[in-house]
C-alpha cells in the first residue's frame, strides 16, 4: 500500500537510495551476525546533499509529534541527519562519543544540555535496536530522559519491539517493507528478490526482553526470568541465592592448587574461572573433582578459553582435544575478531549440553584494542545466539538489557597496575560506577596469606557496591 501512496517526496527518497548505491541487494553479513539479502549502506549518502537534505526532512516530520528539547545521532551514520534537522529546523543537537577522550573534559555527551532534558535519538537504521539502546544508556547516563527514537529504516526484525520494551518507541520513515514496494513498482528490483528478503526478515526476528521501571534496582533473581540463556539463568539465581557477584581467577599451575583454592574460596563465590592450559599435571580426574567443589559450593565453572578461531576450528577445540571443555565448563568465552560465525560453531556444541558464552567486548590491560566500533560489534554479536551468548567480558556495562551479564577483570582493593600493562579497579568502581555485574578477582585472593578471608572481604565489597545501586 505504501508503495502506491506515498508522498512523492518519500518515494523519490527511497528511488534516491537505490540510485546512489545505499540500498544494495545480494548477500551481506551483518553487525548482528545475520546473513542478510539486503543492505543498507546509508554511509554514502554524504556525498549526495539533496539527498542527505531530504532524509533529514523526513525524520524530522516522521517525528514532529514528539515532544524534546534536543537530538541525538547514533554515531556514525546518522550524525549528518541529526545535523541536518538542526540545521534545518532549529533543533539543538547533542553529539555521542564512542569513548571518552582521556583528556579534557572526558566527557561521552558533547552540547549544551540540562539535567532531565527530554533527547529524541536518530538513528539510520535499526535490526535489533542494540546501537540505540547503547546511546540511550550513555544519555541516561548523563542525566537525560529519553522516551522516543526516530530512525530512516525499520528492518522490521523485531528491533522496534525489543526498544518498546526497553521503553522506547521508535519512529520510522520508512520499512523493509515498503522500500520494497517501492523499489519493485519502480522497476529497481524484481519480485523474486523481493520475495526472498520478505522470507528473511520474517525468519530472522530479535527476540524482545522485557525492561524494568528501573533497571538499576532489578535484582539478579529477577534478572534471571529475563536471561534467554540458561546459564545466564542459572548464574544470576546462585548470586542471589548466595549473595555474592565475586568470581575468583584459579590462575594456578597444578591441579591440587586449583582444588584447594576451589574448596577454600567456594563459599564466596558465584564462579571460579580456570586457565586450564596453564595447568602442567591436568588428568582427567581434575575435572571430575572441580565438578564435586562446584556442586558442594554451589558455584558455575568458567573457562577462560578465550576462543578466537573460525566457526569449525572452535568446534573442535570446544569439544574435543585433551580438556574437552564443553564436558565440564559451564561457562567459556570467545573474542569478536573472527565475526558471528564463531559463536554459531561454539554454540552448536554448547547448547546442547546448556552451556553459555561470555564475549570478551573490551579488556582491562593498558594500550587494549577492544574500544569503540569493536566492542560495538562484540554487543550487536549477542543476538546471533542468544541462547548461547549469555554477557561479556568487559570494564563497564555495555548493554541495557538485563538479561546479559557483565564479568570484568582486574579487580583489586586500590586502583593501579602492574608491570606488564594490567590496570586494576576497585569493586566500587566496577560495580556501582560503571554497572558491570561481577568482579573477577585473581592476585589479590591467590596469592594473599589467607585466600578465604581476601574472598570474603571482596565478596563484601562487590555485593555492598551492588546493593548501592538500589538506593542511586
Amino acid at each position: 500500500q505504501i508503495g502506491t501512496t506515498m508522498e512523492a517526496s518519500l518515494q523519490e527518497l527511497v528511488l534516491g537510495l537505490a540510485d546512489v548505491g545505499a540500498v544494495k541487494f545480494g548477500s551481506f553479513k551483518l553487525k548482528s551476525g545475520m546473513t542478510s539479502p539486503v543492505y543498507f549502506d546509508l554511509r554514502v549518502t554524504v556525498s549526495f546533499p539533496k539527498l542527505l537534505a531530504n532524509i533529514s526532512e523526513q525524520l524530522y516530520q516522521t517525528s514532529k509529534h514528539v515532544k524534546y528539547d534536543n537530538t541525538c545521532g547514533v554515531p556514525y551514520t546518522a550524525l549528518p541527519f541529526a545535523t541536518g534537522m538542526s540545521f534545518q529546523h532549529g533543533v539543538p543537537m547533542l553529539m555521542r562519543r564512542k569513548e571518552a577522550k582521556g583528556y579534557g573534559t572526558n566527557k561521552l555527551i558533547e552540547g549544551e544540555y540540562k539535567p532531565g532534558d527530554i533527547c529524541l535519538v536518530v538513528e539510520d537504521v535499526v535490526t535489533s535496536g542494540a546501537s540505540v539502546l547503547e546511546t540511550v544508556a550513555t544519555l541516561k547516563e548523563a542525566g537525560l530522559t529519553v522516551t522516543d527514537a526516530v530512525v530512516l529504516l525499520d528492518r522490521e526484525q523485531g528491533g522496534a519491539a525489543m526498544l518498546a520494551a526497553q521503553g522506547i518507541t521508535l519512529h520510522s520513515v520508512c520499512t523493509v517493507t515498503s522500500v520494497l514496494e517501492v523499489l519493485v513498482a519502480g522497476g529497481k528490483v524484481n519480485d523474486e528478490v523481493a520475495a526472498s528478503v520478505r522470507k528473511f526478515v520474517k525468519d530472522s526476528q530479535v527476540q524482545a526482553v522485557a525492561a524494568p521501571s528501573n533497571p538499576k534496582t532489578l535484582p539478579f533473581g529477577e534478572r534471571a526470568k529475563l536471561a534467554p540463556c540458561k546459564v545466564g539463568r542459572d548464574l544470576f539465581e546462585v548470586m542471589q541465592r548466595k549473595k555474592t557477584n565475586l568470581c575468583v581467577a584459579a590462575d594456578v599451575n597444578t591441579c591440587a592448587e586449583v582444588l584447594a583454592l576451589a574448596d577454600k574460596v567456594g563459599p564466596h563465590i558465584c564462579v571460579l574461572k580456570t586457565h586450564v592450559d596453564v595447568v602442567d599435571d591436568f588428568a582427567p580426574e581434575f575435572v571430575t573433582k572441580l565438578q564435586e567443589l562446584a556442586v558442594k559450593h554451589d558455584f558455575l565453572i568458567f573457562e577462560d578459553r578465550k576462543f578466537a578461531d573460525i566457526g569449525n576450528t572452535v568446534k573442535a577445540q570446544y569439544a574435543g582435544g585433551v580438556y574437552k571443555i564443553a564436558d565440564w565448563a559451564h561457562i567459556t568465552n570467545a573474542h569478536a575478531v573472527p565475526g558471528p560465525g564463531i559463536l554459531q560453531g561454539l554454540a552448536e556444541v554448547g547448547v546442547p549440553k546448556g552451556r553459555g558464552c561470555l564475549i570478551l567486548a573490551e579488556m582491562s590491560p593498558k594500550g587494549t584494542l577492544a574500544t569503540g566500533a569493536y566492542t560495538q560489534a562484540a554487543v550487536e554479536m549477542t543476538a546471533v545466539t542468544p541462547d548461547f551468548a549469555m554477557g561479556f567480558i568487559s570494564t563497564s556495562k555495555l548493554s541495557d538489557n538485563p538479561g546479559l551479564v557483565h564479568m570484568t577483570p582486574g579487580v583489586q582493593m586500590q586502583v593501579g597496575g602492574d608491570a606488564l600493562g594490567q590496570s586494576y579497579l576497585t569493586p566500587d568502581l566496577v560495580i556501582r560506577q560503571r554497572g558491570s555485574d561481577i568482579i573477577i578477582v585473581g592476585r589479590g585472593i591467590y596469592a594473599s596469606d589467607d585466600a578465604a578471608a581476601a574472598a570474603a572481604t571482596y565478596r563484601d565489597a562487590a555485593y555492598t557496591a551492588y546493593e548501592a545501586r538500589f538506593n542511586a
